[in-house]
C-alpha cells in the first residue's frame, strides 16, 4: 500500500493553525472554564503575602498603617488591624476599606473576637470564606459539600502575630475571590475579538511561511528531476535559508562530480573500443593468415596472438580489480617480507623483458627494510606505477626507482618506493585527476599503449586498502614521479 504524503506547505499550514487552535483553546480555559479558581488562587496569595508584611511589621504600629494603605490600594483588599488588650478587648487601628460590602467591615464585634480566637487556636492564622446573598445582602459560610453557588465569595484571612512588647495584635484581611460579572462579560468579549484576530493572522502567516519555504524546496525538486534526466550543467539555486543553501552547495558538487563520471565514462568507452578493438583485430588477422598461408604458421605469429591475448587479459583484469576495490570485496592477506628483495626481484624481471628493447631500469634502496602488508596486492601497486613509467618515459627509455625510509612527525616509521620517469610530464591542472578512474592523459602519438585509464585508480585505491599513501610529482618537459608509502 503507497504511503499517502502531503506537501511541506500542507504541513507547514496545518501545524500553525493546529498551534492557534491550541493557544486559542487554552486561553478560552483560563478565561471562561477557570477563571474563578485563577482569580482566587492570585487574590489568595496577594492576601497572605500582605499578611506577611503586616506580621513582620507588628509592634510599630504608624508602618503597619502605611504598608496596610499601600497594599489595600495595590491589591484592591480591605484590611482590618486591632490591638488586643489584656482583658480582650479589641480596639481598632487601622482599617482601610475598599468595598461597604466587605466581610469585615460589617461583622460583628462577637464575629472579630471569634475571628481573634480561631487564628489563636489554629497557629496564629485562619482562612474563612464567606458568600454574599444577593436576596437578603448577608454573608454566610459556604457549603463545601455544595459547589457553585450564586452570589460574590470572600476570603477573610485572620493573623495574630505573636505578642510583643506593647501587646497582641488581629489582622483581619478581606477580598472578594469571585470576579466581578461585567469583568467576566469584558473578557470575554475581549477574547472573541482576539481569536479571530488570531485565527485570520495564523492563516495569513502560515499561507506567507509556507510559500517562503516551501519554494526553495519545490526549486531544488525541479532541478534535480533535470539532473536526473541527465543535465549535469545545472545549478541549484540558493535561498535565504543556511539549511537550503547547504543543501544546494552539496547537490552542485554533487553533479559536479557526476558530470566529471559522466565524462570519464564515456571516455572509458572510447579508449576501452579502441584499446579491444587494436588486439582483436590482430589476433583475427594472424589466425587467419597462420590458417590460410602456408608457411606462415611461425613461433613469431604465435607470438603477437599470444602477447595480444595477454594485452586483453590485462584489461579485462584492471577492470575486475577496480571492480572489486570499489565494492569492498577484495580481501587482505598480510604477512612479514622484505620489501627490498620483493623489489629487486621485480624489476630483475622488469630489465630482464624490457631491456633487449632498450629501456634502462635503475634500483636504488637507502637499505633492506621489512614490512607486513599484502604482498602481492603492494606488489601489484608497484608494478602498475612502473608499467606507467614505461609506457611514458622519454626517448632515453630510463625509468627509475628508489626505496627510501624516513619518519613523519609523530614518530612513525614510512617507507617510500618512488617511480621516476623521464617523460612529457603532466600539467599543474591535470594532477589532481590523475588517481580518478577511467582517467587518461591525452597523448595521441602513444594512445595504443595507455590501456584503460585503470591502473593508477587502482594504485590509490590498494595503498587505501592497505592503509598507506600515494602522491605524485610531475613537471612538464621533465617527467614525472610516482610514490607509494606504506609503514613499517
Amino acid at each position: 500500500m503507497k504511503h499517502r504524503t502531503r506537501s511541506i506547505r500542507w504541513r507547514i499550514s496545518l501545524y500553525f493553525l493546529l498551534f492557534t487552535a491550541l493557544f486559542i483553546l487554552v486561553l478560552w480555559l483560563c478565561q471562561i472554564v477557570f477563571l474563578d479558581r485563577i482569580y482566587g488562587f492570585i487574590k489568595t496569595s496577594e492576601i497572605k503575602s500582605a499578611a506577611r508584611e503586616l506580621t513582620a511589621l507588628a509592634g510599630d504600629e504608624e508602618k503597619m498603617k502605611s504598608e496596610a494603605e499601600r497594599r489595600s490600594a495595590v491589591s484592591n483588599i480591605c484590611v482590618l488591624i486591632f490591638r488586643i488588650g489584656e482583658d480582650g478587648s479589641a480596639e481598632n487601628i487601622v482599617s482601610c476599606e475598599i468595598a461597604r460590602t466587605c466581610v469585615i467591615h460589617n461583622i460583628s464585634p462577637f464575629s472579630i473576637r471569634y475571628l481573634y480566637e480561631m487564628a489563636e487556636s489554629e497557629g496564629g492564622t485562619s482562612v474563612n470564606r464567606y458568600r454574599l446573598d444577593p436576596d437578603t445582602h448577608t454573608y454566610s459560610i459556604p457549603d463545601a459539600d455544595v459547589p457553585g453557588g450564586e452570589g460574590m465569595e470572600s476570603i477573610v484571612y485572620a493573623v495574630v502575630p505573636a505578642a510583643s512588647e506593647m501587646g497582641g495584635y488581629l489582622i483581619l484581611l478581606d477580598s472578594v475571590i469571585t470576579p466581578v460579572d461585567a469583568t467576566v462579560h469584558t473578557l470575554n468579549i475581549i477574547l472573541t475579538v482576539l481569536s479571530v484576530i488570531m485565527v485570520i493572522v495564523a492563516v495569513v502567516l502560515s499561507l506567507v511561511m509556507s510559500a517562503r519555504i516551501g519554494k526553495p524546496v519545490s526549486d531544488i525538486n525541479v532541478t534535480a528531476r533535470n539532473l536526473a534526466k541527465g543535465n549535469y550543467n545545472i545549478v541549484f539555486p540558493s535561498s535565504s535559508y543556511k539549511e537550503m543553501n547547504e543543501l544546494s552547495e552539496t547537490l552542485n558538487i554533487a553533479a559536479e562530480e557526476l558530470s566529471k563520471v559522466d565524462m570519464l565514462k564515456k571516455e572509458l568507452i572510447s579508449n576501452t573500443s579502441h584499446d579491444l578493438r587494436t588486439p582483436l583485430t590482430m589476433i583475427s588477422g594472424y589466425a587467419e593468415i597462420m590458417r590460410d598461408l602456408p608457411g606462415e604458421n611461425t613461433p613469431e605469429n604465435a607470438q603477437i596472438i599470444i602477447d595480444e591475448t595477454r594485452r586483453l587479459s590485462t584489461l579485462v583484469n584492471d577492470m575486475l580489480d577496480i571492480s572489486r576495490l570499489e565494492s569492498g570485496a577484495m580481501p587482505v592477506n598480510p604477512e612479514t617480507f622484505n620489501l627490498t628483495e620483493a623489489l629487486v626481484g621485480t624489476m630483475d624481471r622488469y630489465s630482464s623483458f624490457k631491456g633487449p628493447d632498450g629501456y634502462e631500469l635503475n634500483f636504488y634502496a637507502d637499505g633492506d627494510v621489512t614490512v607486513t602488508t599484502d604482498r602481492s596486492k603492494f606488489l601489484q601497486a608497484f608494478c602498475n606505477l612502473v608499467n606507467n613509467a614505461i609506457t611514458y618515459t622519454g626517448d632515453d627509455k630510463r625509468v627509475d626507482v628508489r626505496q627510501e625510509v624516513y619518519t613523519d612527525d609523530g614518530g612513525t616509521k614510512w617507507v617510500r618506493v618512488s617511480v621516476s620517469d623521464t617523460g612529457e610530464g603532466i600539467p599543474a591542472d591535470k594532477l589532481s585527476l590523475i588517481w580518478e578512474r577511467y582517467y587518461k592523459i591525452d597523448s595521441p602519438h602513444r594512445r595504443s599503449a595507455q590501456g584503460s585509464g585503470l591502473g593508477l585508480s587502482i594504485v590509490g585505491g590498494i595503498m587505501k586498502l592497505l592503509d598507506g599513501r600515494c602522491a605524485v610529482a610531475s613537471t612538464v618537459g621533465e617527467g614525472s614521479t610516482f610514490s607509494i608509502e606504506i609503514k613499517i
